[in-house]
């Protein structure tokens, strides 16, 4: 079995194989700097150049640049890496600078971009800037708009970023082994003025699916749609921070789509609006009130709310698998089936066989061996239990007091003495009756006989 060291170690030789960038050319690229933590990132404060209000991604960062003669330089390296699902799960994948997805990529509108991409896989790749607007020969389609980037060479990219808003990057490579494989990666443009499109918390995310047997590492990369790992920013719940607003903060979240399916992506609690798309802002007599937006395949959105109502509000995909983690398909439905006898029966030969599914899904505090480096389907423990939830699943925190640019996880929501609901233990109202129905005088029985041969009706022709 193909495990985390063999991983690395195996593509890590791949690479030292091929042809590497000369000693010079090493020399005046930007640093490459690498993260492999999975933990949130706290925003990037731009350092120089044009100012800007900076993104949180979400178990994510944001990838550092350099100023040389008015161009922002960053250096991204395509490599294998290996990401954290959630506690007690990890992936081999492929992404960029020790994550995937890569790390985000800020700019302001106006700026000129030289983005450096070296390759550390195993085969050609490239780099497409999903929705920006920039000439075609650095659109970065292998093939048509340039060669690919053959293992150990770099490529540079360079281009004005035009126009203000919400974008991916992505290989236009064997695009589909290596986007299963996690190849992508956000990018921010934000707008000249600093004070346009201001909100107090933004975040970022991507969604992406995986297919990962349990007991193995490496996904299976060409499943089409039957993915049993949902991921936000290659996460899964229990293994996503939650997002956290201070009480009347104003939060935005752009949410990209990687995945082969659209996402209803739901939020408790509050009501947004559809602020951005792939295209730019929308405009504000477009918008409407949400607590559900669609994202499709390839799409992005951002929506934007007030956190006005203070506790821990769900976040979540609104498609039920795609909350819950390493599902089994084609499984049969037992529920209603006694199999108590045959439960019995096979526990002489399985001892510690468990009747499971006859009355639900729900395992509640039932716990049983798995696989080694897979997850409950439903699991992360509440403040009132097991949340049976997995997948692409989290919790956005809103508090009272909070300081302006703390993101630190504050714990679960003190809820105020009667806001919580509870068993009833008291007497049961009675049942509410609707009252007798007396008939309307339009439907009183009527005299239906037919009239006899001496009785008139009135209708008679003479």
């Amino acid at each position: 079995m193909t495990n985390r060291r063999s991983f690395l170690t195996g593509a890590g030789a791949t690479v030292l194989g091929a042809s590497l960038v000369s000693r010079a050319g090493a020399a005046s690229l930007p640093e490459a700097p690498t993260h492999t933590s999975s933990a949130t990132a706290a925003p990037l404060a731009p350092p120089n150049g044009r100012p800007y209000n900076p993104v949180v991604t979400l178990n994510g960062w944001t990838l550092p640049w350099r100023m040389k003669d008015g161009v922002k330089e960053f250096h991204l390296v395509a490599e294998p890496v290996v990401r954290e699902f959630a506690p007690g799960m990890h992936a081999n994948l492929w992404g960029y600078n020790g994550q995937s997805p890569g790390p985000t990529i800020e700019v302001v509108e106006g700026d000129r971009v030289r983005v450096f991409v070296t390759n550390k896989l195993p085969e050609h790749t490239s780099v497409h800037w999903h929705g920006q607007l920039l000439p075609c020969g650095m659109d970065g389609v292998t093939g048509l708009t340039q060669p690919g980037i053959q293992p150990g060479k770099t490529f540079v990219y360079e281009f004005v970023a035009r126009h203000a808003g919400t974008f991916m990057y992505h290989p236009h490579a064997d695009e589909m082994q290596q986007m299963a494989m996690g190849m992508m990666g956000f990018w921010v443009t934000h707008p000249k003025n600093p004070r346009q499109h201001a909100v107090d918390r933004d975040y970022v995310m991507l969604l992406s699916s995986y297919d990962i047997e349990p007991g193995s590492y490496t996904p299976r990369t060409n499943t089409m749609l039957d993915f049993n790992l949902w991921t936000i920013n290659s996460r899964v719940f229990p293994g996503l921070d939650p997002m956290v607003a201070r009480l009347g903060d104003k939060v935005r979240i752009r949410v990209g789509n990687l995945t082969m399916t659209n996402h209803p992506i739901h939020l408790h609690g509050h009501r947004f609006e559809v602020a951005g798309t792939d295209g730019g802002w929308v405009p504000r007599s477009a918008r409407w009130p949400e607590v559900t937006t669609d994202v499709a395949v390839g799409q992005m959105r951002a929506i934007e709310f007030v956190a006005d109502a203070p506790g821990d509000w769900a976040f979540h995909c609104h498609k039920s698998h795609h909350t819950m983690n390493a599902m089994g398909h084609d499984v049969p439905t037992l529920i209603g089936v006694d199999h108590r006898g045959v439960a019995e029966k096979i526990n002489q030969l399985v001892p510690g066989y468990m009747v499971m599914g006859d009355k639900g899904g729900s395992m509640g505090d039932m716990k049983m061996a798995l696989p080694a480096n897979t997850l409950p389907m439903m699991s992360g423990d509440g403040p009132f239990g097991n949340l049976e939830m997995g997948g692409m699943f989290t919790v956005l925190k809103v508090r009272e007091g909070l300081r302006r640019g703390d993101y630190a996880d504050p714990g679960w929501y003190r809820h105020p003495a009667g806001t919580v609901a509870r068993e009833w233990t008291g007497e049961m109202p009675a049942a509410p009756r609707a009252p007798d129905a007396q008939p309307a005088p339009s439907e009183q029985a009527m005299d239906a006989r037919k009239p006899g041969p001496k009785e008139s009706t009135g209708h008679e022709h003479h």
